[in-house]
């Protein structure tokens, strides 16, 4: 008999027997408000009868078209529909399976595409878990211990954290380039740089936004020194932040967009955008994979994209967002432990500190289990674990909003915060 492995940790003891849309329905009777998502990946909530639909009707006309053997429909599809929400000039896409292989793909075109050998990327950023993206993460160092060599050529800059720092978002912004700078005059060489990779919004490393400042002073140096800079929306893309792309509250342009979770509502497929040109400069033969742009996968992306339109869910998730963050913003006025409510959209967080200023983990840990009873699915993140993620579908009710944070809040009363 087998079982699963031994190292895996289940958040919650919830056995799933379906789910539709907020919520799930467990085997033992139980409907759970679910504000996890699949970390992040059912976008148009659970089990969207269009997105279903899609899938089914491909399901039945062919599963696997290994697209760099034969082309399918559903894939081209996709790329037609995907290109009317990036960014103009981000007009070539390549196709994988995971978030990780996708970072990969993108890290591989800058440097082929430089001719250069160095990534550098930021303080708390989560990249993924294969040994290329791992070692681009800092989100914890259970991403990236006890199998080094990890890969050659990349350097970590600060992070413009302000609540981390204590000081205010511009002088934590100006702190993070001026450190940028050192790092690219003293340990890599801007002619040694191949690309800066960032996320919007930091995701395992605890939620926080990128400040819009931030972002601008990246793009300036990419674009100063021929660095391609590659913005990672696996987890804030899609709508999640209350605009279709993370970066788009900054005002940038990015020179590759890497794209997964939310795509395709939970089937697995992730992708990388970027200009024509610069995709080209990829050697032959450099991208591919068995897997990558799945038929049934990309039917769902078409399905979901149309959803995520029609039923303007961009504009929910900014509105649910905005709700959302003034229930947390009330609660840290009431609960002296939470030290920091942050994030966009309908990806926001609360991060619970101790008297002393240090994180406080065991609270945290303690709020999450608590919700359970109250049958709300939270997630904790952060390199300390003392955050908790609170990540609503984008289809998400003011009802359902509003039924959270009132479980939420006896999660803390519970918890004895």
């Amino acid at each position: 008999m087998a079982t699963l492995s031994p190292i895996l940790k289940q958040a919650t003891p919830v056995i799933v027997d379906h789910a539709l849309g907020s919520w799930i329905y467990a085997t033992d009777g139980k409907k759970y408000l679910d504000f996890t998502t699949g970390i992040g990946v059912t976008s148009t909530g659970h089990c969207h009868p269009d997105v279903v639909a899609a899938a089914r009707e491909q399901v039945g006309k062919i599963v696997h078209a290994q697209y760099t053997t034969v082309m399918h429909k559903p894939l081209l599809e996709l790329t037609e529909r995907l290109g009317d929400f990036l960014p103009s000039g981000l007009d070539s896409v390549f196709y994988a399976t995971s978030g990780s292989e996708a970072v990969e793909a993108s890290v591989r075109l800058a440097r082929m595409a430089t001719g250069r050998p160095n990534i550098i990327s930021f303080h708390g950023g989560f990249h993924g878990r294969t040994v290329g993206a791992a070692s681009l993460t800092t989100a914890g160092t259970k991403f990236r211990s006890g199998f080094s060599p990890l890969m050659s050529g990349v350097h970590i800059a600060p992070f413009p954290h302000a609540y981390r720092y204590g000081w205010d978002e511009e002088t934590a912004v100006d702190f993070a380039l001026k450190e940028l700078d050192q790092l690219l005059a003293s340990i890599s060489s801007p002619a040694d740089t191949a690309g800066f990779i960032i996320e919007p919004v930091l995701g395992d490393g605890g939620y926080i936004p990128t400040p819009a400042g931030f972002l601008q002073g990246l793009r300036e140096r990419a674009d100063k020194h021929g660095i391609v800079l590659i913005v990672d929306e696996v987890q804030a893309g899609v709508g999640r932040t209350g605009k279709f792309w993370g970066h788009n509250w900054a005002g940038i342009t990015p020179d590759v967009i890497i794209t997964a979770k939310g795509l395709a509502s939970g089937f697995p497929i992730s992708a990388i955008a970027a200009s024509t040109e610069l995709m080209g400069k990829a050697w032959p033969g450099s991208q591919g994979g068995t897997y990558g742009g799945n038929a049934v996968a990309a039917a769902a992306g078409v399905a979901t994209l149309a959803v995520i339109e029609r039923e303007n869910m961009v504009q929910n998730a900014l509105v649910r967002g905005d709700e959302l963050r003034a229930g947390l913003d009330s609660l840290k006025g009431q609960f002296a432990t939470i030290g920091d409510v942050r994030g966009r959209g309908l990806m926001q967080s609360v991060e619970f500190t101790a008297a002393d200023g240090t994180p406080d983990a065991a609270t945290a840990l303690a709020v999450q289990q608590a919700a359970i009873p109250e049958e709300l699915l939270l997630l904790t993140c952060g390199p300390h674990g003392n955050v908790i993620r609170i990540i609503p579908p984008l289809n998400v009710s003011s009802d359902e909003i509003q039924a959270g944070l009132t479980r939420f809040t006896q999660a803390l009363k519970t918890a004895a915060v």
